[in-house]
C-alpha cells in the first residue's frame, strides 16, 4: 500500500522558506513604512488613482463585446 498523499508537498506558503519570505516582507514593510513614512503619505493619493484604473479595467468587463441592451 502506497499512500501518496504522504509524499506531497506543502504549498509554498506553508513550508519553512515560504514562512520566512513572509516574515521578512513583514518587517521590512513596517520598517519601510515607519522610515520613510513622509514618501509613502505623498504616494497614497496616486497609489488609489491607479487602484480605481486596474479595478476598472481587470473588474469591469469591457465594453461592447456583442451584448446589446436595449
Amino acid at each position: 500500500m502506497n499512500n501518496s498523499h504522504h509524499d506531497v508537498s506543502p504549498p509554498f506558503w506553508r513550508s519553512r522558506t515560504g514562512l520566512a519570505l513572509i516574515g521578512f516582507a513583514a518587517v521590512a514593510g513596517f520598517f519601510l513604512l515607519r522610515e520613510q513614512n513622509a514618501h509613502v503619505v505623498a504616494w497614497l493619493p496616486w497609489l488609489f488613482l491607479f487602484a480605481c484604473l486596474l479595478m476598472h479595467v481587470f473588474m469591469h468587463g469591457g465594453h461592447g463585446k456583442g451584448h446589446r441592451h436595449d
